[in-house]
């Protein structure tokens, strides 16, 4: 499966801008892929600003997925700013030509009281996509193995990210992701945005894809624009598993999602 990372810098709180940008971006693909990964919040910037920011799953934003998924023949997925039910979600979005499907971000970030104004989830989702099961997490998620943990029930091949994680705390992002990929035993991506937000935040990206055993394979440079291609081995995956079982001693355990 090839995978598309865009690391990008995002227009505070400028739905359109960034909209427009993004797809310039993804029009300058010159070669097929299967999947396109957008930061969180990646038409706004991660605001807190959700009373004049969100959308409904019927806004201008989903229909703007639709159509990329749709033109590309590929699945796109990133987080936006939804409102429903009189709430609001940090929610990614999982778009393919044929189906839409969502998780609203469990993990909200304290620091900067995202739980003030945003509703936590309490489903992962698991997706099966191409003869893949994809994960797909948000941010702050990353700092929480046990959600994150690849078990018989909730079994998948690719481990997902879209962030907006600062500049500042960036050695915890480079040592989660392949932390998480090695005790997984699981493809993970990681896409995070650059430059300054609304907040005067910087962010220096450092997007990656590692593999099942945490070895980088991208070559996306921090605090620069790009976009990368690279492509998976879900053979491979299954070979290590199959003659590395480690996952048969590990301990055993109940979360609690409420």
């Amino acid at each position: 499966m090839k995978v598309t990372i865009i690391q990008t810098n995002l227009v505070w709180e400028n739905k359109t801008k960034n909209l427009s940008l993004l797809r310039d971006k993804v029009s300058s693909l010159n070669e097929d892929t299967d999947l396109i990964v957008l930061p969180e919040m990646f038409s706004t910037g991660f605001s807190m600003n959700a009373k004049s920011l969100a959308e409904p799953m019927s806004g201008n934003t989903i229909q703007w997925l639709q159509k990329i998924a749709t033109e590309k023949n590929c699945a796109i997925t990133g987080s936006i700013i939804i409102e429903e039910n009189g709430k609001y979600f940090n929610r990614l979005i999982w778009m393919t030509p044929e189906e839409i499907k969502t998780y609203d971000k469990r993990h909200l970030f304290s620091y900067a009281k995202e739980e003030n104004i945003y509703t936590a989830g309490n489903k992962k989702l698991i997706v099966e996509y191409k003869g893949w099961k994809i994960c797909p997490l948000v941010c702050y998620d990353l700092r929480f193995p046990v959600w994150s943990r690849r078990t018989k029930k909730e079994d998948y091949d690719l481990l997902l990210y879209v962030a907006n994680w600062p500049d500042r705390r960036n050695t915890a992002w480079k040592t989660l992701l392949p932390a998480r990929a090695i005790e997984n035993q699981s493809y993970v991506v990681g896409v995070n945005r650059i430059g300054n937000d609304g907040n005067d935040v910087y962010h220096s990206g450092d997007s990656a894809i590692y593999t099942f055993t945490g070895e980088p394979i991208s070559k996306t440079q921090a605090h620069v624009e790009s976009i990368e291609t690279i492509e998976l081995n879900l053979e491979e995956l299954q070979e290590h598993r199959k003659h590395f079982a480690f996952e048969q001693d590990a301990d055993g355990f109940v979360v609690n999602n409420e």
